[in-house]
């Protein structure tokens, strides 16, 4: 009796997917949420705090974009050098901009289906008012307002290729890549952040390093 070989096909997995990614420079695994405060190493200092609390508090409407009553935090889905570029065209436009320090190369990074797994998306560029009838009110703090209609105010951050948690990220510290801006803060976060804590995350990345 002749057995018959049944082939069988899987689908699109977690391998596969990284596959994609790898061969591909401008996409990621994985979400960065920078940081701020007034100066470099008061940024370390923050950073150290989160991971000891191991928590992103969520962002408001009154301390930063968010649409609607619930906090969320915000993190960035573009490459370590795209995360670079923009912090780099913050600063050198910031009076263009506003005067305001947006984000500063300081921060953490998870990986994409960590944050998805514990409640992250994608956020809805839109129009606000359109992006409202869209979505139920509970679901407004996904909604990033996108308008090209007028050429003297643009409003765009989709640079960002923003992702959002509702409420706070309570996060495992063995998940989180700590990102710094040079040696000098390298230094630093190594002499203040404990025992504890660099034995725990994932790794340690130099924003400077990427971009030499």
């Amino acid at each position: 009796m002749t057995k018959l070989k049944v082939q069988v096909k899987t689908g699109y997995n977690t391998d596969k997917w990284r596959k994609r990614i790898k061969s591909r420079s401008d996409i990621t695994a994985h979400l960065t949420h920078l940081t701020k405060n007034d100066a470099s190493y008061g940024d370390i200092d923050m950073v150290i705090k989160i991971l000891r609390e191991g928590k992103l508090i969520g962002s408001t409407t009154d301390k930063g974009f968010i649409i609607g009553s619930n906090p969320a935090v915000c993190f960035q889905e573009a490459p370590l050098y795209g995360v670079c570029q923009n912090v780099y065209h913050e600063q050198q436009n910031q009076a263009e901009l506003g005067g305001k320090t947006r984000y500063h190369a300081v921060g953490l990074s998870f990986r994409k289906d960590y944050v998805f797994n514990h409640g992250g998306r994608p956020v809805l560029y839109e129009k606000t008012e359109i992006a409202k009838q869209m979505l139920p009110k509970e679901e407004w703090w996904r909604i990033v307002n996108f308008n090209l209609e007028n050429q003297d105010k643009i409003i765009d951050w989709t640079h960002e290729r923003e992702w959002r948690v509702k409420g706070d990220f309570t996060f495992d510290i063995s998940e989180a890549y700590v990102l710094l801006i040079n040696h000098d803060c390298y230094r630093y976060f190594i002499e203040h952040a404990g025992e504890e804590i660099l034995s725990s995350i994932k790794g340690i990345i130099t924003l400077q390093s990427v971009l030499e």
